[in-house]
């Protein structure tokens, strides 16, 4: 492992900062995307019987919980709702950008580390010794590898992360055509959340 550290020369920190940065943005993904934070299957229950009255205080934290307070406290008309509830649904992806920029820009340091290592194989006169040879060759082969041990796992996780963030919003869309279709005259779809 030193020595692939070492064989990366200064292109192991860019690498290093984007290795970090996309477990950062991964885990803290996985833990936010967790359904029971975003729409707990209680709480579509609910909804699909239309007793908003009914909401636990723990769901009112999630995005679901969330969608419902506004509709319970403002009584938008479906535009303004579906609006929202696309605002909340872009908080959900933050960050996946990052990990998607990762994904390219990775490779793309092991391919400049690459082009560096063989730059500097080549002195102006004469031929390399032995020990810049192995020093180009290594930084050359090092960079390559560690941006590719970089993006494959992001790119994984990335599209895993879009898949669940995708599945998400199918339901939450689905909770949203419910409150559109509750009636603005039913006490129990109107009435504000007590505040505590």
């Amino acid at each position: 492992m030193r020595t692939l550290i070492e064989g990366a020369g200064p292109f192991i920190w860019p690498l290093g900062i984007c290795s970090f940065v996309a477990a950062f943005i991964v885990i803290e993904r996985l833990i936010v995307l967790r359904i029971e934070k975003v729409l707990p299957d209680g709480l579509l229950a609910i909804l699909s019987r239309g007793n908003l009255d009914a909401i636990e205080p723990e769901m009112e934290n999630t995005v679901g919980g969330r969608i419902v307070r506004f509709f319970q406290k403002n009584n938008p008309d479906a535009e303004t709702l579906k609006a929202y509830a696309q605002l909340e649904l872009t908080r959900m992806e933050r960050g996946l950008f990052i990990l998607d920029t990762i994904v390219g820009i990775a490779p793309l340091l092991g391919l400049l580390g690459t082009v560096y290592g063989l730059f500097i194989l080549f002195p102006e006169k004469g031929l390399p010794d032995t020990a810049l040879l192995t020093r180009g060759v290594g930084l050359a082969l090092t960079t390559t590898m560690i941006g590719l041990f970089i993006a494959i796992p992001s790119l994984i996780c990335s599209n895993y992360l879009a898949r669940r963030v995708e599945i998400i919003s199918a339901k939450i869309n689905m909770a949203v055509e419910r409150l559109c279709s509750l009636s603005p005259s039913d006490e129990s779809a109107v009435a504000p959340v007590e505040k505590r």
